[in-house]
């Protein structure tokens, strides 16, 4: 019988397809809520306070970046 350590354990949230990662479980279903919810959040932002569309992406782009990168790096 294998005793690992639970911290050696990595449970995976994400499945890669293709270019996207897909939500495998409940926790990753609440990860990707969240990051969207806080996506959107910095995009009314940013959009409030912006002159055009291309001043919108500019601003928003690295937040949806970061956020998306981090989240899919860590948990898949």
């Amino acid at each position: 019988m294998n005793n690992r350590p639970l911290r050696d354990i990595k449970r995976k949230f994400f499945w890669r397809v293709g270019w996207f990662y897909v939500p495998v479980s409940l926790g990753g279903f609440v990860l990707k809520f969240l990051a969207v919810v806080f996506c959107v959040t910095a995009l009314m932002a940013i959009a409030r306070h912006s002159q055009s569309t291309s001043d919108t992406l500019y601003g928003v782009f690295p937040f949806f970046a970061c956020t998306f990168d981090w989240l899919t790096s860590r948990t898949s």
